[in-house]
């Protein structure tokens, strides 16, 4: 069943307590992605071992316990079921079902300020996390440039685009991540400042 799952869904990061737990777990509000089309359902794990299941028109409360590392109980209005929690990233909770070759997928919404209700608010959820994700990694990233066939650099996105906006170098200038050998991916200042 293991294997099933981490075909489905690859690099999976198992929960760990000290990590996820009061960051990442605790008192979030975990929308679950599978059947949203039906009807949504908000999660949210308490301190207590409470767990709070609001639907559009009730809010159910039943309990959870972890047992091992990251394995946990949960009471279901089917009855006690064991699963095993991992994240895809911060945002991403996958619980796979211990006795079943099936798992539930939650995204992260307590800091996002949309409403998640449909296939498609999830896909904007995720298309707008993955962007920023993105950005946030280009803006904190270095690059060298070559300007009239000399190499300079490193330097920080915004750091080039200050150099473009003050017309000290074009912004069709070559650049080259720092880990790369070479401008072979033909990637220019511009299409970074793009991606801000």
């Amino acid at each position: 069943m293991k294997d099933y799952l981490h075909h489905t869904i690859p690099n999976l990061k198992p929960f760990d307590f000290e990590r996820h737990h009061d960051s990442h777990f605790i008192n979030q509000k975990w929308v679950l992605v599978n059947g949203i089309s039906e009807k949504k359902a908000v999660y949210t794990f308490r301190d207590d071992n409470i767990l709070e299941i609001q639907r559009k028109d009730a809010k159910i409360k039943t309990s959870w316990t972890l047992n091992i590392h990251n394995i946990f109980t949960i009471e279901t209005e089917d009855g006690i079921i064991t699963v095993k929690a991992y994240f895809k990233d911060d945002d991403i909770l996958v619980l796979n079902h211990q006795d079943k070759q099936e798992f539930a997928l939650y995204i992260n919404t307590t800091h996002y300020e949309e409403d998640v209700n449909s296939v498609e608010d999830v896909q904007s959820f995720l298309k707008e996390k993955y962007k920023k994700k993105v950005s946030n990694v280009i803006y904190e990233h270095e690059f060298y440039y070559i300007s009239e066939s000399e190499e300079y650099g490193p330097n920080t996105v915004e750091e080039l685009t200050d150099l473009v906006k003050n017309e000290d170098i074009s912004a069709y200038c070559f650049v080259r991540d720092v880990n790369e050998d070479d401008y072979s991916k033909r990637l220019r200042i511009v299409d970074l400042m793009q991606e801000l």
